[in-house]
Parts: C-alpha cells; sequence; structure tokens
C-alpha cells in the first residue's frame, strides 16, 4: 500500500509564503505596468505634443491659429495620463501595505490600468484625429470613471484603526488630505464625463469652450494633483527633510480655503478666488514647515544632494502661481498671464514635485530597486526648473504684448523642458530594468 505524505504544517506555511510572494510581485508588475503608462504619455502625448502646439503659436505669434483640441489633448495627457496614472499606480501599492490580500488588489490593479490607460488614449486620439468623436469622446470619459471607480471601491472597503493617541491623529492628517484630493479626483472626472456627453449632444466639438475650459482646469489642477501633493508632503516630508510633522490645523485650514477658492473659480469669481489660492498656498507652506529650520538631517540616500532644494522650490513656484493668477484675475489681456501661472503650477509645481519625489519612493515601490543614476535627476530638475523660468517670463511679455522679442525663447523653453522630461523618464525606465530587491542605502550622488 502507498505510503500517505501529510504535509507538515511548516510546510503548509512554505506554501503561504510562496504564494504570498507571488501576489506581491504580481501587484509589482500592475504598479510598474501604471508608472510606463503613465511616462509614456508623459512623454508623447503630453510633452511632445505641447512643444509642437508651442512653436504654432510661436511661429502665429497667438493661440488662436491653433486648434484648441490640440491644447486640450496635451493637458488631459499630462494632468489624468501622467500625474493620474502615478497616482493610481502609488495608491493601488499603498493597498497592500495597509493589509489588503495582494492577489485581490493586483486583479484590481490591473483592471483598472487596462479601463484607464485605454479612456487616456482613446480621448487623447480623438482629440487629434476627431474619428467619430461623438461617440469616442463620451466613451473615454466612460473609461477613465471606470478605472477609477475600480480603484476607489477597493479603497472605500477599507477602514483604518481609529487613532489611538492625539500624536497619532495629527501623524494620520495626511490621509485626510489625500482623501480629499480623491474627491477632487472624482469630481474631475465627473465632470469631464458631464462635458464630454454635452459636446456629443450639441455637436460643437471635441473641444471644450474656452470660458468653461478655463474654470474646468481649476478643478483638475487645483482640486486633485495640488491637493495630493499637500497630502503626500505631509506623510513623507517630515522623513525625507527633516521636517517637523505639518501642523494639522493649519494643514487643513488651507485645504478648507483651497476648497471654497476652487468653489468660487468654477462660479467665475475669479479676484476672490486667486486672492483665496494665494493664502491656502502660503498657509499650506507654513504647515508643512517646507521653509522652516529641520528637525534633523534630510535623507537623500539613494537621490542627488540637492532633493531638499528642488523640493522647497517647487513650493516656491507653487506661491509663485498664485500670484500670478492673481495677478491675470486683475490685468489678463490675451491669456499670457494665465497661461503663465498655470505653467507655473503644472510644472514649476506638480511636475518638479513629480520628478523629486517620484525619483526618491518610486524604485522602492517597484520591487526594492536603486535610483539608476542620482546625477541623471539632478539635471531633469535643473532644466526642468530653468525651463519652466524662461517659459514663465517670456509668455507673459510675449502675450500681453509687452516685450514681443521674446517670443523665439518659448520654443527654446519647451527644447529645454523635453530634454528635462527625457531624462526623468529614462532615469525611471533605466531604474525598472535593474533587478529588483537589491535596495541598499546609497550616498547621494554628486
Amino acid at each position: 500500500m502507498p505510503a500517505i505524505l501529510i504535509p507538515t504544517r511548516r510546510y503548509a506555511l512554505t506554501l503561504d509564503t510562496q504564494s504570498i510572494r507571488t501576489h506581491e510581485s504580481a501587484l509589482q508588475r500592475a504598479v510598474i505596468a501604471w508608472i510606463v503608462a503613465g511616462l509614456f504619455f508623459l512623454l508623447l502625448p503630453g510633452t511632445f505634443l505641447g512643444v509642437w502646439n508651442l512653436i504654432v503659436i510661436t511661429d502665429a505669434q497667438g493661440a488662436a491659429g491653433l486648434d484648441p483640441a490640440w491644447l486640450q489633448a496635451h493637458g488631459h495627457a499630462q494632468i489624468f495620463g501622467w500625474i493620474g496614472s502615478f497616482i493610481l499606480g502609488i495608491g493601488f501599492h499603498s493597498l497592500l501595505k495597509m493589509g489588503r490580500p495582494a492577489g485581490f488588489v493586483a486583479r484590481r490593479a490591473w483592471t483598472s490600468w487596462a479601463c484607464w490607460t485605454a479612456g487616456v488614449f482613446l480621448r487623447w486620439s480623438t482629440n487629434l484625429w476627431l474619428w467619430q468623436w461623438r461617440w469616442m469622446l463620451p466613451a473615454s470619459a466612460l473609461l477613465e470613471l471606470s478605472g477609477f471607480l475600480i480603484f476607489f471601491l477597493t479603497v472605500r472597503h477599507h477602514r483604518q484603526p481609529k487613532a489611538r493617541t492625539e500624536n497619532h491623529s495629527q501623524s494620520h492628517v495626511w490621509m485626510i488630505v489625500v482623501f480629499a484630493g480623491t474627491i477632487g479626483f472624482l469630481a474631475s472626472l465627473l465632470a469631464n464625463l458631464a462635458f464630454a456627453i454635452q459636446s456629443a449632444i450639441d455637436g460643437s466639438g471635441p473641444a471644450i469652450a474656452h470660458i468653461p475650459n478655463q474654470r474646468l482646469l481649476v478643478l483638475f489642477t487645483w482640486a486633485f494633483p495640488v491637493v495630493n501633493i499637500w497630502g503626500f508632503s505631509a506623510r513623507w516630508l517630515p522623513g525625507f527633510l527633516g521636517l517637523r510633522h505639518a501642523n494639522s490645523t493649519l494643514l487643513l485650514t488651507a485645504l478648507a480655503i483651497n476648497t471654497v477658492a476652487v468653489v468660487g473659480a468654477l462660479a467665475g469669481e475669479w479676484i476672490a478666488a486667486t486672492g483665496l489660492f494665494l493664502l491656502g498656498t502660503v498657509a499650506a507652506a507654513v504647515a508643512l514647515g517646507v521653509f522652516a529650520p529641520t528637525a534633523g538631517p534630510a535623507n537623500i540616500a539613494g537621490v542627488h544632494r540637492s532633493f531638499p532644494t528642488f523640493v522647497r522650490l517647487a513650493y516656491v513656484w507653487l506661491i509663485l502661481s498664485a500670484v500670478i493668477s492673481l495677478a491675470a484675475a486683475v490685468w489678463d489681456t490675451y491669456g499670457g498671464i494665465w497661461g503663465a501661472s498655470r505653467h507655473a503650477l503644472t510644472v514649476g509645481y506638480i511636475s518638479t514635485m513629480v520628478f523629486a519625489i517620484g525619483q526618491r519612493v518610486l524604485p522602492g515601490f517597484c520591487g526594492m530597486r536603486n535610483l539608476f543614476s542620482p546625477a541623471l535627476m539632478f539635471t531633469a530638475l535643473a532644466l526642468l526648473n530653468a525651463g519652466c523660468v524662461l517659459r514663465v517670463g517670456s509668455e507673459i511679455g510675449a502675450y500681453e504684448g509687452y516685450l514681443p522679442w521674446l517670443w523665439p525663447l518659448l520654443p527654446l523653453s519647451a527644447v529645454i523642458e523635453i530634454v528635462a522630461v527625457t531624462a526623468f523618464a529614462a532615469n525611471l525606465l533605466l531604474t525598472l530594468k535593474q533587478p529588483a530587491g537589491q535596495l541598499r542605502q546609497q550616498t547621494a550622488g554628486g
């Protein structure tokens, strides 16, 4: 009679551990897919199209000759295709640390990724080529919303334990802020769907009219990525920059001010809204302690030593963008001041923060890898900010007619920024090519 082998408890535990590792590897591959998709939308539909748009505008010395659908295709790819993909990818990675089963999260992550990526790509291609746009535009918005809702419903079932102490509660204020940014994300996608359906019904074309688009851009930026970055800053910057923990009361006050400002902008009350944006940005910077004396040394292991400087510079851009927005609400005539304020916000603040924080955390999230090149990180950040300075200064003078000789500098700023974006993408892609599981404490590169 053949012997019957009864698995031991140790053998069962080994199988369980192997299963967990398999599921975690599957989730890491899903997170990598989100990051690669974000880099694709950043490079091709986003930055390269943006450079082409700027060349056309410069040649005509005005935006009147450019199809607004192309401008909006560029912006949608940047905000939703790049930033949205990164945030959703980080969100799915965070679910594992919250205790969700890795296999469950990985399946949801892949399904969400398929819907989201298809939706963003369809929106970009529809805006450019107009093929069956009255059907494709709402379809793209529905796919994006579906991808987000898969993530949102996965998160909704998770419950954090109640705070036990006041300090514990303060340390988790970042979760409240990130949740508010997530609601802003959802509101942006719902508004995008509503306008897509309205455009399909009235046949006005895939481009949203200028005035409603101006208001939607506030929702797409100030209510979504800006708020999420504040939350992640409260979570990560104390450890990365040696800052004290965020002032919870002041940060929540900044969030409330920012929310009122967004509502005011959607209602067309631009002077009041931009004044509140300025007040909210200053309150957020003070609450996070970005410019205050540090409580300890910065943790720059594995990244360039300039990392803390660029994070602080990003918050300078944030405040400057609010100042320029207030000036635009009062003095803008041809869109130059508004354009400069948006560029200071999206490139100066949002992109600088993603370039800095992203290269700090994403290698670890994607399989405990080391950043390929700290020196390349510095190159990308330095060029990005140099191009942004040139763009913001030139756009005001050129568009508004104060200094027409600045027009040729606009394409130059775009070339500098596209080199920066390429360096950032190359550094992350080369990082992902390295073997996983070899994260080590490094000395920052020079």
